[in-house]
């Protein structure tokens, strides 16, 4: 059996708690579940703080007799808080004048600091004499533990209680060195006392049994009816100054209870300096109302499916734009996708026991903030958002630590920004909330230490929802509003022949004035004359530079489609070179004939999968991809799928072809075919992988038909598929429903582009495949004038 030392006790403290706040939250989440009914009160009594206790006795302690003591009294005298009740000062002042020397002096000093303290007080059901023996005194105890695992079992709405673990009242030697707890219960006629000096844990040689602690009887209640517990911490171990207690207010005891609710409904938690109330500051609503974009989402299981429902509203960008509002249904399939992938080391089940949770953040550009009624100037509201920013997690309206704090980056939105140009959306931008519950997250546990959550798969689900919200969702809809209102491409069309215009009248009316203009006026008609050539040119350049504008974004559009198929060639080839690499290490010492030509045999089937992939990007090239040129399309679609043998059966895909019997002969850009080709392949590939994952999923497969008039291509596999709201979506630059690693989200804005240059159609089919509710079928129909 094990055996344990007492000074366990003073590691375990001071292991589990972290931070002052932290010790403060477990006492206060006691004396909720005592079920108070009135809340918590926090009484900071400082008669002289700690640092002038330590700095005056010091001076008596080095003092020599000689020396006067009236000057060290005065000190201490002077060193006394001013603001302490009268009662304490004025006992306070006649110890110290009583003293005649410096050991009278240091006794008085010992004394004074003994009767600063802490009071945390609530008016719960209280513990009896046999309660504080068998709960308080027992570490870990099991009661409420088991209460809230009934809960669990039962699918109770609500945790009975906030904490479980039976270790929570180890924070009182975080704030000092004695504690003495003062408890009754309403039937109990006096109060239930105990007295903890957690010093006597530091000795060494002590084992946890030697230290002996028992209940006592204390004096009488408030009053008969009187249930409750005060907690009194003494013999501070910090500094405590009233300064230092608004701080915490502002910064922290402001924020433990959540802060979006309305300011009546949260539970109570009332700060005392002296007995002098200490505001708590709240959120004012204003704050929120003026935020420049806001998103409200829910994670739900619904039928045992998880689905996340997301709305994005973007009010101010900077730039003139009305409110835009778009609404995310993200099923079980896409979520699968985006937040495990196909080689995910996270288990599917993952999503499910998760568990619903909600979440709320405000987004602000601190460049636009300006004054609010209500808040104030500019510099006001700057420090009223910088205050609460943070995106915050909150349990049954209790805070987790230590998410949301300044130092604390926990969606990684600082490490993203620092990467990426344009929007940066770093945490200080945020002011926000995710709401969970012990009953509907039953896994998202606290680690012991009150440190954030314990590392599991649902914690990694947790983290990727709001990653993927915010760096994916939000950042997207932003984008998209951008490109919808800011720097849109004007049509100059009507422009340019008003220009044309415009310089035909110029000149026309500048013979007739030549013809009707007397002597002197020569100087003046050249003048016009040069002003009209000036306008002239520079029209001409601007016309240059559209045109400049248009071809680079051509540009980059090829640029990006070559880019994916380099990427294509080099993953061949880096796999090509591997498995020669093994065939010509298995030839090591072989001198059979047949073994030699086998494995010849492989390598030659190798290199010419590979010399199909390097055909295939020929057309491709950016010169390639400009000229339109006369092409056998059957031929084409053919060639591209041969490309793909070699992948096509590692990843067990079945090709089925519907092609006329004869040549499809069209005239348009050959490169831009097998863009759209590549990229629908691409993504099949992804998805048939991702479904290749499931149980009793079928074969993956791609179907391919070609029909003439005007020349179409409809291409399909059986995937999950494209939720009904996503078909407009996945056409949006940088949407994308895949994995981190593989979320690019430009094949089919590119795809799309390549078709609309050909002045043909790339869209979605949309009727969906009856059994899924899903879509499956992409067409691209070419213009009849593509025909031959």
């Amino acid at each position: 059996m094990f055996k344990i030392t007492a000074r366990t006790v003073l590691e375990l403290g001071s292991e589990l708690i972290s931070s002052d706040i932290i010790a403060f939250y477990e006492l206060i989440k006691n004396g909720f579940d005592a079920g108070t009914t009135d809340g918590i009160d926090i009484k900071f009594n400082v008669v002289m703080r700690r640092n002038d206790y330590l700095s005056i006795a010091s001076l008596a302690k080095n003092s020599k007799p000689t020396d006067a003591i009236d000057s060290l009294k005065e000190k201490g005298i002077s060193k006394l808080n001013m603001d302490a009740p009268r009662d304490i000062l004025d006992g306070c002042v006649d110890l110290i004048n009583a003293c005649t020397n410096a050991k009278e002096l240091l006794a008085a000093l010992q004394n004074i600091h003994e009767r600063n303290n802490i009071v945390i007080s609530d008016t719960g059901s209280g513990m009896s004499s046999e309660e504080l023996t068998s709960n308080f005194l027992v570490i870990g105890t099991p009661s409420r533990k088991r209460e809230v695992d009934l809960a669990l079992e039962r699918g109770d709405s609500k945790t009975p209680y906030l904490g479980e673990k039976g270790i929570g009242r180890l924070s009182a030697m975080r704030l000092g060195e004695k504690l003495r707890v003062e408890t009754a219960k309403k039937s109990n006629p006096k109060l239930n006392c105990l007295d903890i000096d957690w010093s006597a844990f530091a000795e060494i040689d002590a084992m946890l049994g030697d230290i002996k602690i028992e209940p006592s009887q204390g004096g009488d209640k408030p009053d008969s009816d009187w249930s409750g517990t005060r907690i009194i911490i003494g013999k501070l171990s910090e500094d405590w100054t009233r300064q230092r207690v608004l701080e915490m207010a502002e910064d922290h005891f402001s924020r433990l209870t959540d802060p979006f609710e309305d300011q009546k409904n949260r539970p109570r938690i009332a700060l005392f300096w002296n007995e002098d109330r200490v505001s708590i500051p709240w959120m004012p609503p204003t704050l929120l109302e003026n935020a420049h974009a806001f998103v409200d989402g829910a994670y739900e299981i619904v039928d045992g499916k998880p689905h996340l429902d997301c709305t994005i509203e973007i009010r101010k960008l900077g730039f003139p734009h009305p409110k835009e509002t778009e609404r995310y249904k993200i099923s079980l399939e896409d979520l699968e996708s985006a937040l495990l992938g196909p080689n995910s080391a996270l288990p599917e089940d993952a999503l499910r026991n998760i568990g619903p949770f909600s979440f709320k953040t405000y987004w602000y550009n601190r460049r636009l903030l300006q004054s609010i009624d209500g808040i104030g100037d500019l510099a006001a509201v700057r420090k009223m958002q910088e205050r609460w920013s943070g995106i915050l997690l909150f349990r049954d309206g209790f805070r987790v630590f230590p998410y949301g704090e300044n130092d604390d980056d926990w969606l990684g939105l600082d490490r993203r920004a620092l990467g990426r140009s344009g929007y940066t959306l770093n945490k200080t931008q945020f002011v926000g909330r995710v709401e969970i519950s012990r009953v509907s997250n039953p896994l998202l546990v606290d680690q012991t230490n009150r440190e954030g959550l314990r590392v599991n798969p649902e914690q990694q689900v947790l983290l990727g929802v709001m990653q993927y919200v915010i760096q994916q969702l939000l950042l997207r809809t932003m984008k998209n509003v951008e490109q919808q209102y800011n720097h849109q491409k004007v049509d100059l069309t009507e422009a340019k022949a008003e220009v044309a215009s415009l310089e035909a009248r110029g000149k026309s009316a500048l013979t007739r004035l030549r013809k009707v203009a007397p002597p002197e006026g020569g100087a003046a008609l050249e003048e016009l004359q040069q002003t009209l050539f000036e306008f002239s040119e520079f029209a001409a350049k601007a016309r240059q530079r559209i045109e400049e504008v248009e071809r680079e974004s051509h540009q980059m559009i090829e640029m990006a489609g070559v880019g994916l198929m380099v990427e294509v060639v080099a993953h061949e080839l880096a796999r090509a070179s591997e498995n020669a690499l093994e065939n010509l290490e298995a030839l090591r010492g072989k001198n059979v004939p047949e073994d030699v030509r086998a494995k010849l045999d492989s390598l030659r089937a190798q290199m010419k999968s590979l010399s199909k992939r390097v055909r295939i990007l020929d057309p491709m090239s950016v010169s390639g991809r400009q000229r339109a040129e006369v092409f056998d399309l059957k031929a084409l679609v053919k060639d591209t799928l041969d490309a793909h043998e070699a992948q096509f059966g590692r990843h067990d895909i079945q090709q089925f072809l519907d092609l006329p019997a004869g040549p499809v002969r069209v005239r348009c850009v050959k490169g831009m075919v097998v863009q759209i080709l590549e990229n629908l392949i691409s993504n099949s590939k992804y998805w048939l992988d991702m479904m290749s994952t499931k149980p009793n999923s079928p074969r993956p497969a791609i179907r391919i038909a070609l029909s003439e008039g005007p020349p179409t291509i409809i291409y399909e596999d059986n995937g999950p598929g494209i939720a009904p709201e996503n078909i407009d979506r996945v056409f949006r630059a940088f949407f994308s429903m895949k994995e981190k690693s593989k979320r690019r989200g430009l094949g089919l804005f590119i795809a799309r582009e390549c078709a609309e240059y050909m002045d043909g159609t790339l869209i979605i089919d949309p009727n969906p495949n009856p059994s899924t509710g899903r879509h499956n079928r992409f067409i691209l129909e070419l213009p009849n004038s593509a025909s031959i």
